[in-house]
């Protein structure tokens, strides 16, 4: 800054050369203070000693932990850290070993090179070149002449030879984890409308077989099977079946429903059917594993295309199921199912055989599908529209697809109800013009009375309470039903109100309780066995678990009353096992 005197003149200049010149040597004078530099000076003032004591504290922080780590280092001997290090480093890194072989390789070339150009005449690039033949093939080292040349010839070679070893043997175990991971069943699989069957049992088998009946009208279809078990030995049991799946293909894979990974490594959102297995465990806790899988097929963010069905084994857990499924999944409790079935076959001889038809696919079977063309028509019509199938009940669009059974004739079918048939399969059926019709009268059939029958209970099954009330419910009044089991009277009575049946409010059968063992020939013949209308043998609840062994204590018991009968000589009664 230029001072000026108000004389002017010489004074005037010499005034400001002689400012010009302080200001240039640094005169802390009038200089600094005539500037507006001297603002800044608190600021500076605070920040220096703030910045200076940050610093003192991060150097005191620094050789706090370099402390630490050489008193950590000094606790743990080198050779230790240097070999964690290597282990943390190659079990972090998938292709660590490729990437540890190819630096080890770049290394053993340019050292060779460099040892070759020092003790041979030949250029640089040409010692790089001689170095990468010694290591890819240990035979050309031969040709070497000179006792320097040689040495390092041999220890590139024996190098070498080490680096294509290593490599070999990783590319051996990279095919080899390839090969067991396909033999483990690990590998995804590709496919879409298929049909997914979560979980392994004893009804595997013939699952498997009337899968394969009802695809072969369309020449076969895909059954993949995930469960918890060696995919070779799913194959091997599976083949042990010798049934000819005609064109169905079934794939095994091993893994846990339970995980997402394992469930989305077998397409689930693809397929068109998911069928959940119940286990071979009692039923709490295999209805309980039902639940989880069911929460798991919930949690696949790519949503299902098909429908779930799930095996439940115990009635009382059904509803727990499908509040975690709701609509998304139809539960089937096959335990209940077959007890009740076995009440319908005992009070109606030969039905057994029906429903055998019905409930395979080598006969007759149900079968639901949409016909536009019916729509608006009456159901008393639809009856007589198709030539080879029976109509039986409407699948209701307007009701979420709820089943109607056998509705009033005059129900008018609206847009989206499905029909439910009887048929030989889905493709032999197909509606008809209606055809003439001449009305009569139907013949007055009096209905046949009811009378009183004896029915025998030999086991204790977990639904045992729910037969009875179906037998309350179709049996005439004075009807008894006999209950030969090893289960103490009293536990019985106290389980059958456990499940909710009032003992004291049965009206038209009287239980009669009779304690023993259905496998011992001595205890049956204790019983009147020519007066019983009906013989059921059941799957007795403590051997529930186990299929083989309850098998045979059926056919031990079946085999038993059929000798009693032959021995005295008694008509034979309907026997159901």
């Amino acid at each position: 800054k230029k001072v000026r005197s108000c004389g002017g003149g010489a004074d005037a200049v010499d005034s400001e050369e002689t400012a010009e010149t302080s200001w240039v040597l640094g005169d802390p004078g009038s200089g600094f203070v005539s500037s507006e530099s001297w603002k800044l000076a608190p600021m500076l003032a605070l920040a220096i000693p703030l910045f200076l004591f940050k610093y003192a504290d991060q150097l005191r922080r620094k050789k706090e932990n370099s402390s630490r780590a050489r008193s950590t280092e000094e606790e743990v001997p080198l050779e230790k850290r240097i070999a964690y290090k290597v282990d943390v480093f190659f079990s972090g890194h998938p292709y660590a070993k490729l990437l540890a072989l190819l630096i080890a390789t770049v290394v053993l070339i340019a050292s060779g090179g460099i040892a070759l150009f020092s003790v041979s005449g030949s250029g640089f690039l040409e010692a790089l070149w001689l170095s990468w033949t010694f290591v890819a093939d240990s035979g050309n080292h031969a040709d070497q002449v000179g006792f320097g040349p040689r040495i390092v010839s041999v220890s590139i070679s024996a190098g070498g030879m080490l680096v294509f070893a290593t490599m070999l043997g990783l590319v051996s175990d990279a095919i080899s984890e390839k090969v067991d991971s396909w033999r483990k069943g690990k590998s995804e699989v590709i496919e879409v409308n298929h049909i997914l069957i979560l979980g392994w049992s004893d009804k595997l088998g013939s699952l498997l077989k009337q899968l394969a009946i009802a695809n072969k009208s369309i020449g076969g279809g895909v059954v993949v099977v995930l469960a918890e078990r060696d995919k070779e030995e799913m194959e091997m049991d599976i083949g042990k079946l010798g049934f000819d799946f005609m064109g169905t293909s079934v794939i095994c894979r091993s893994g846990s429903p339970l995980i997402l990974a394992d469930l989305k490594k077998v397409s689930v959102s693809k397929a068109r059917a998911i069928i959940v297995l119940a286990s071979d465990e009692n039923a709490d806790q295999s209805d309980a594993r039902a639940l989880r899988v069911v929460l798991s097929l919930t949690g696949v963010k790519e949503g299902l295309r098909g429908h779930i069905v799930v095996e439940m084994s115990d009635l009382d857990n059904e509803p727990l199921v499908k509040l975690v499924g709701g609509e998304l999944i139809e539960t089937v409790v096959a335990h209940d199912v077959i007890g009740r079935l076995m009440i319908q076959c005992a009070l109606q001889p030969g039905l057994a055989q029906i429903w055998e038809d019905i409930l395979g696919f080598e006969n007759a079977e149900f079968y639901i599908k949409r016909w536009p063309e019916l729509d608006g028509m009456r159901f008393g019509d639809v009856l007589i529209s198709f030539p080879d199938a029976v109509p039986c009940g409407v699948k209701l669009a307007s009701r979420f697809g709820s089943i109607l059974m056998n509705p009033d004739d005059d129900y008018v079918l609206r847009e989206g109800d499905e029909i439910l048939v009887i048929a030989e399969d889905d493709d032999t059926y197909a509606p008809a013009p209606l055809p003439e019709v001449h009305k009569g009268f139907l013949p007055n059939v009096p209905t046949p009375p009811k009378y009183p029958e004896k029915i025998l209970f030999c086991g204790w099954r977990r639904d045992i309470h729910d037969m009875i009330m179906v037998l309350e419910a179709f049996l005439a009044p004075g009807s008894e039903l006999w209950m030969f089991n090893e289960v103490p009277e009293k536990a019985r009575e106290t389980k059958l109100t456990d499940g909710g049946m009032d003992i004291l409010g049965l009206t038209n059968i009287k239980l009669v309780h009779k304690e023993g063992n259905a496998v011992i020939r001595r205890h049956l013949e204790s019983l009147p066995l020519e007066t019983f209308d009906s013989i059921l043998i059941l799957a007795d609840e403590s051997v529930e678990d186990s299929i083989v062994q309850s098998d045979s204590r059926s056919l031990a018991t079946l085999l038993l009353i059929r000798d009693v009968q032959v021995s005295n000589k008694q008509p034979g009664c309907s026997i159901y096992n």
